[in-house]
C-alpha cells in the first residue's frame, strides 16, 4: 500500500514549526529591517524565523514519502509527554513575566530547574547546579560580557 505521509509526527512538527516561524515574522513586521551592514531591530528576529521555517519545511519533506510499511501509526495524542511539555511552557512564561520584578538571577534559575524537572531522569542535584551554572553564565555573558542593564534582583527581591 502507499501512502503519502511516511511520518505524521515529522508532518505535524514541521506544520508546527513552520506556523510559529509565520507567527513570529507577523510580529516582527512592525520593527525596522535595517540592511545586513546596519541591521535593525526586526532584522535579527525575521531571519530566524526564515531559518525555522526552513527546518519545518525540511522536517515536513521527511514526513513525506511514497511508500511506507505499517511500522508508523498515526499520531497518539495520548502518548505524548504532557507533564513535561506543561513544564517547559510553564518555565518560559515564569521567565518572561517573572524577569523584571524577580530579576534575571531568580527568574533564569527558576526557568532552568523547571526545564530541569521535565526531564524523565530528573535529579535534584542535577537541575539545581544546572540552574546555578546557568544563572552564573547568564550574568557572565549578558550583565558583565554585553553590559545589558539587567538587574540580577528585581525589586520583589531587595534589588536595584
Amino acid at each position: 500500500m502507499t501512502r503519502l505521509v511516511k511520518s505524521p509526527k515529522d508532518v505535524a512538527t514541521g506544520l508546527l514549526l513552520i506556523a510559529l516561524a509565520a507567527f513570529f515574522a507577523w510580529q516582527a513586521l512592525d520593527l525596522p529591517m535595517g540592511r545586513a551592514i546596519r541591521m535593525g531591530p526586526g532584522y535579527f528576529p525575521m531571519i530566524l524565523a526564515g531559518i525555522l521555517a526552513l527546518l519545518g519545511l525540511v522536517i515536513v519533506a521527511s514526513g513525506i514519502a511514497l511508500p511506507m510499511g505499517d511500522d508508523e501509526s498515526p499520531i497518539d495524542i495520548a502518548r505524548w509527554p504532557w507533564r513535561a511539555l506543561a513544564l517547559v511552557t510553564l518555565a518560559v512564561v515564569i521567565f518572561g513575566i517573572g524577569i523584571r520584578p524577580l530579576g534575571l538571577g531568580p527568574s533564569m534559575g527558576i526557568a532552568v530547574f523547571l526545564s530541569a524537572l521535565a526531564s524523565q531522569k530528573f535529579h535534584f542535584l542535577t537541575g539545581l547546579v544546572s540552574a546555578l551554572v546557568m544563572v552564573a553564565f547568564s550574568w557572565a555573558v549578558f550583565i558583565k560580557g554585553l553590559g545589558l542593564p539587567l538587574p540580577m534582583l528585581g525589586p520583589w527581591l531587595g534589588g536595584y
